[in-house]
């Protein structure tokens, strides 16, 4: 983007150069008007100071001429224009699909699963400006939470709310996978990623994890599956006997093979996160995904910039008429 600083009329700054001939003008007026008185000499008066208010007289002048070049100033309409240019970016689509079934809260990572996964994923998306990406949360069903957008601030406080409890429990993985095919399949970029979640097996839903795979690898979509969980047994949330959450001790079941077929068919890739440092280094990884290049035109629009020359030429005036009827006050 190129920023220029013109004029709409610059042929009226011509009119700048009134101010010799009012210069010349006020020199001659000045001179002439003088008092004088027939002495036969003036030694008296050699001596005496000029008064200082003859000075403020000049001063006034030289400020009203400093306005009369701020209103031609005006007149010749000064203007910032932000002119068009074109640039190329890269990006690409992604739809981030986040399992919020209630044993994302098992508590191998900390302080869970959830808000590990949160972290990492407010992270990702804060370095990647120029991609549309969107939001897609799955229990027993799936939910679009964010269409694709490039609005950044707008997802990271999207996936900062997101809690147990939105959805009905369950883990739908192929319909959160084919949620994000419906969000992403229509974008514009070459380069369309899916990065899947979860940190159970399909259990809930109406379509089969493979067949979302294979949907998406219809519409070029690459599927980018992460299992989350230690490996052995960790600490599980257990509804208690009054009502409330207890945590018990697990075995972690992660179907791997389910989602290593699914990012085989869709030419994806499988990761296993044991903990949220192995959980940042997937997303690190992935993060390398192909860029698209884009043609972007961007135009601001133009501006005036007479306003400090306005102030300006206002301040100088107020400032002459003050002078005028207070310090140089004419006495009747």
């Amino acid at each position: 983007m190129i920023n220029n600083f013109h004029f709409m009329h610059p042929g009226l700054l011509w009119l700048l150069l009134l101010i010799v001939p009012l210069t010349v003008w006020h020199v001659m007026k000045v001179t002439k008007s003088d008092p004088t008185l027939r002495m036969p000499t003036t030694e008296a008066f050699d001596n005496m100071p000029r008064s200082w208010k003859e000075w403020m007289r000049h001063v006034i002048f030289a400020m009203e001429m400093l306005a009369l070049a701020c209103l031609v100033v005006i007149l010749a309409r000064p203007q910032s224009r932000n002119s068009w240019s074109k640039s190329d970016i890269e990006g690409t689509d992604i739809v981030l699909a986040l399992d919020v079934s209630s044993s994302m809260l098992a508590r191998d990572f900390q302080p869970n699963r959830l808000d590990a996964a949160k972290d990492v994923a407010i992270k990702f998306v804060q370095n990647r400006t120029s991609d549309n990406i969107g939001l897609v949360i799955f229990a027993s069903e799936a939910f679009t939470q964010v269409p694709m957008t490039n609005d950044i601030a707008s997802l990271v406080n999207s996936i900062s709310q997101l809690q147990i409890g939105m959805l009905e429990d369950g883990t739908a993985v192929g319909d959160g996978i084919a949620t994000a095919i419906n969000r992403i399949k229509n974008g514009q970029a070459k380069s369309k990623s899916i990065i899947l979640i979860t940190d159970g097996s399909n259990n809930a839903g109406g379509v089969e994890p493979v067949t979302a795979a294979q949907i998406a690898a219809k519409y070029g979509i690459k599927v980018y599956t992460i299992g989350v969980g230690t490996m052995g047994k960790a600490l599980y949330p257990t509804l208690g006997a009054a009502g409330q959450i207890e945590y018990t001790m697990q075995q972690v079941e992660i179907d791997e093979k389910s989602l290593q077929q699914i990012a085989k068919i869709s030419e994806g890739k499988y990761f296993r996160a044991t903990s949220k440092n192995t959980l940042r280094n997937i997303f690190a990884e992935i993060d390398k995904l192909e860029k698209t290049r884009m043609n972007v035109l961007q135009h601001n629009q133009m501006e005036d910039g007479y306003q400090p020359w306005a102030i300006a030429a206002l301040l100088l005036l107020l400032t002459c008429a003050v002078i005028h009827y207070s310090i140089l006050k004419p006495i009747p």
